[in-house]
């Protein structure tokens, strides 16, 4: 009998807990589509709120980045952030828009910056711990992409290639 007990009890605290967890996701929906907090991502993290946190105080910087067709999107870092945190917001940001437009895609980061590069004032941001400020990126800075491939020997950018694909096939004629 006391079996029973404790099996209504767990199936009360079940649907309880149930009921808790479908009030907070009701509750952040409509907190998310409020306009004031359009910056939000859907599905926040804690470093994501904590940014825009930080953004509103002021210990964190805004930065528009321009993509190859013409468009921008915004993403924030805090002010002491490296061009490795500003990559990993740019994948976050980019995620999120194209998870929302078009449903599940998978992007290929490896292949973005193997073939692509940030830059700011023409300047290549290549070094991934170096300092956003140390390029004078500041608040309401704007960086865009830039065509460069990584070379293999050096692990450096180098000017992009066009493949050719007989290109081996021309020297033993």
């Amino acid at each position: 009998m006391e079996s029973n007990k404790k099996v209504e009890e767990v199936g009360i605290g079940y649907s309880h807990s149930s009921i808790k967890k479908a009030r907070l996701q009701s509750t952040l929906s409509a907190l998310l589509d409020d306009p004031i907090l359009a910056d939000i991502p859907k599905k926040p993290t804690l470093t994501d709120v904590d940014t825009l946190i930080s953004l509103e105080l002021g210990s964190a910087m805004r930065i528009s980045v321009l993509k190859m067709d013409g468009t921008t999107f915004d993403v924030a870092v805090m002010n002491s952030a490296t061009v490795k945190d500003l990559k990993s917001a740019i994948k976050r940001k980019t995620n999120d828009m194209e998870q929302s437009h078009m449903g599940h895609r998978h992007i290929s980061w490896r292949h973005v910056w193997a073939n692509f590069c940030l830059s700011y004032h023409n300047e290549k941001l290549i070094d991934d711990n170096a300092l956003l400020q140390v390029y004078g990126i500041r608040n309401n800075s704007q960086v865009h992409y830039v065509p460069f491939v990584m070379s293999r020997v050096s692990r450096r950018h180098s000017r992009r290639r066009k493949h050719r694909f007989f290109h081996g096939l021309s020297k033993r004629s």
